[in-house]
């Protein structure tokens, strides 16, 4: 087939800049080819190269000594004891869930599974964070059932227990809604599998599903805005198969046992364009293909398809070659493709050849290591001014109480979750519903709680202080439920760096994550960078989400619930009553407005440290965020099926967000040590008021726990089940 001639409207259309295609001609000497030009455009797009956060992820703390390895590879890994390590990333999967959400979705879940189970990890759990627009929204509802059905349908097939995240509306995703994909696995510490090829001569195997033309050119496509031509890259999304996965997985872990396994990675974004590039820079060798051998179900395929394609449930191996015979008998026994598709070659070159043709022949470092990095020129967040006059709210207590728990927002999620399998593999201790999820290490006494955090509203006001908050929650979260917090993930979700505005909010959002990550000892292990969450120039909120994983090093220690009737409510923090940008004041009044809460991180951490040492003796615990001590009242009151009365009816008292702030339920002679205790460590910690009775009152507020109950439960499916 003749391949098209290189023009100015197809090197854009490639999303490949003048200044960028004037770099290529000045690397290879030459015009490209086609193919060339589609491994140039996959690999320094903004999906794959992070030409435009590169600078800045580079400040993030990323090392402690629990990290076992850190950015750069597959996920992050990260030392539990006893010889375990938990392996855990977070993805993006945004514009193809919005083009095809069922697909895209599901997809999204299927590679954030591979790049754990590549590390030799088996997958035990999986969280994901969802931003749609307005439920009015003419495109909401489908959005939300496809997206919904779609990571149903690949993880409850796959086999893995989804046990936490979130879920928002907002009228910026009416456009570009953003769904975040988590996945966490076990493995031996001393087992951990890495990509990086080494050898010179050594084979390079294709394992899995075979090829096609689906996904062909997606990562360029997640690396621009959308417009009115969004239905035309609906080819560029990818089709699961949860089943193929699943043996794949089965047929990688038996593999990785049998020692051939030099090398692995799976292929995602770019395909096998990004696989063999990535293996072959990290090792500092070069790589041939002979594309003739790649599994193909397609006619006629051409080498730009075979390297662009973004077919799922495949992974590119480096093997050893004396132990070929065994890694294909796993794979044969397990009904998946198993070729040998190049070599590991000493000079550094990406050589590509199709029909006895050289289709492609490039420096394979440059690709990778050398392509663009941009260090975009932003404009901070300017300051927003004022504080929030409460005798403007003209509402009481109960009706604002009302106003949160009827709106999607936070309302129960149940129609959500119980669309997921949330127990198969039988360790799950704490399913999603309330607080981080929980996981039992199987055969240990040791638990891992998950979490997924962030609010947008924050970081638009004030990104800095928005991605300390963001880390902030992840780690009351995980304390919350007795956990001590280890590491994180993020998935930095914003719109078009190239305006310094959008610019100027990662920028904010990145120095707040990572001083937050430093104060809390939480480093940063992994993670994703999606930009251009854009369409018709109207952006997303920013919403850097950030995943967290905690370790409870023995079961009792877990802080478990429910509240009883009889406890008493603890209040560990101090609070002033910051109502800017209050989940209150944008869903009773329909404002947003003011600050985002200051976050004091050596609070934070001398507040953690508090509940970590005295979990034993609390009932139950939430920590303080949206909606403040009234939403978190309630929810521990509706979880545990008992009412709860607080001292207060001020709405700044229970509305307010500021940070750093739990709330305890406890047996009486229980209060009165964690008191004396915070007393004797010089800590804000006040009586607020008790559990118990069918009512919930604020002050001399009161309404039937049953009446709330029923609204809070039945909201969400109203509006979009």
């Amino acid at each position: 087939m003749q391949e098209p001639e290189i023009t100015e409207d197809l090197v854009a259309a490639h999303g490949v800049s003048p200044d960028e295609y004037a770099r290529i001609l000045g690397l290879i000497g030459r015009e490209p080819t086609f193919t060339e030009l589609g491994i140039f455009s996959a690999m320094w797009n903004e999906h794959c190269s992070y030409k435009s956060s590169k600078k800045w992820l580079r400040t993030l703390p990323t090392e402690g000594p629990q990290v076992i390895c850190g950015p750069g590879e597959n996920a992050g890994v990260v030392d539990i004891g006893d010889g375990q390590a938990v392996v855990f990333k977070m993805e993006s999967h945004n514009h193809p869930s919005y083009i095809e959400p069922y697909q895209g979705a599901a997809t999204g879940v299927g590679g954030i599974l591979r790049d754990v189970f590549t590390m030799g990890a088996r997958p035990i759990a999986a969280m994901n964070s969802l931003s749609f627009g307005e439920v009015g929204h003419p495109k909401t509802r489908q959005l939300v059932h496809g997206v919904v059905e779609g990571i149903g349908g690949y993880g409850n097939c796959f086999g893995v227990p989804t046990v936490g995240g979130e879920v928002r509306f907002h009228r910026a995703y009416n456009g570009n809604c953003l769904v975040n994909a988590f996945a966490a696995g076990l493995a031996d510490a001393d087992k951990i599998f890495y990509s990086a090829a080494s050898g010179v001569g050594m084979p390079v195997v294709y394992l899995g599903a075979k090829t096609g033309r689906d996904g062909v050119g997606g990562a360029t496509m997640a690396s621009a805005e959308f417009d009115d031509t969004i239905e035309e890259k609906r080819p560029t999304v990818q089709v699961g198969d949860p089943f193929t996965e699943k043996r794949l997985m089965e047929a990688c872990l038996e593999l990785m046992a049998t020692g051939a396994v030099i090398s692995i990675q799976d292929m995602g974004a770019a395909g096998l364009t990004c696989s063999a590039v990535e293996m072959g820079d990290k090792g500092g060798l070069g790589i041939k293909l002979t594309l003739d051998h790649v599994p193909q179900r397609e006619d006629g395929m051409t080498a730009y398809e075979m390297m662009l394609s973004e077919s799922q449930e495949r992974m590119l191996m480096v093997l050893k070659p004396d132990l070929e015979a065994e890694a294909r008998a796993v794979f044969e026994k397990w009904d998946l493709d198993f070729a040998i598709v190049g070599e590991t070659i000493p000079e550094d070159r990406f050589l590509i050849l199709h029909g006895n043709a050289v289709k492609a022949d490039l420096p394979l470092s440059k690709l990778s290591s050398s392509a663009p990095e941009y260090d975009r020129p932003y404009e901070l967040t300017p300051p927003v001014p004022g504080q929030i006059d409460v005798g403007t709210l003209g509402i009481d207590p109960i009706e604002g109480l009302k106003a949160l728990i009827a709106s999607p927002n936070y309302a129960a999620k149940q129609w959500v979750y119980q669309q997921y399998d949330t127990q198969v593999m039988a360790d799950t201790v704490q399913p999603p519903g309330f607080g981080a999820g929980v996981i039992r290490v199987h055969g240990t006494e040791k638990l891992l709680a998950f979490t997924s955090d962030v609010t947008p509203r924050y970081v638009k006001a004030n990104p800095e202080e928005g991605g300390k908050q963001a880390v902030a929650e992840a780690y009351r979260n995980l304390v919350a439920a007795g956990a001590r917090p280890l590491a994180t993930t993020d998935n930095l979700n914003f719109g078009n760096p190239e305006k310094p505005e959008i610019m100027g909010q990662f920028v904010g959002a990145v120095k707040g994550i990572g001083a937050a990550c430093k104060a809390l000892d939480m480093p940063i292990v992994s993670g994703n960078v999606s930009l251009y969450n854009e369409t018709d120039g109207q952006a997303i909120l920013p919403t850097p989400t950030i995943g967290a994983v905690g370790l409870i090093s023995e079961a009792a220690k877990r802080i478990s619930g429910p509240a009883r009737e009889g406890d008493v409510a603890l209040l560990l923090g101090k609070t002033r009553g910051h109502l800017g940008q209050s989940a209150l004041l944008a869903e009773a009044m329909g404002r947003e407005e003011g600050d985002a809460p200051p976050v004091d991180l050596d609070a934070e951490r001398a507040h953690g440290e508090f509940i970590l040492e005295y979990a034993p003796s609390i009932a139950a615990c939430s920590d303080l965020s949206d909606g403040g001590l009234a939403l978190a009242a309630f929810e521990l009151a509706e979880a545990a099926g008992t009412g709860v009365a607080l001292d207060s009816a001020d709405l700044a008292m229970l509305f307010g967000e500021d940070q750093a702030r739990y709330l305890i339920a406890c047996r009486p002679d229980a209060a009165r040590t964690l008191l004396d205790a915070a007393d004797r460590a010089g800590l804000p910690m006040a009586r607020v008021g008790a559990f118990g009775g069918k009512t919930v009152a604020f002050g001399a507020f009161s309404v039937a726990l049953p009446d709330l109950a029923t609204v809070y439960r039945s909201r969400f499916e109203a509006q979009l089940g």
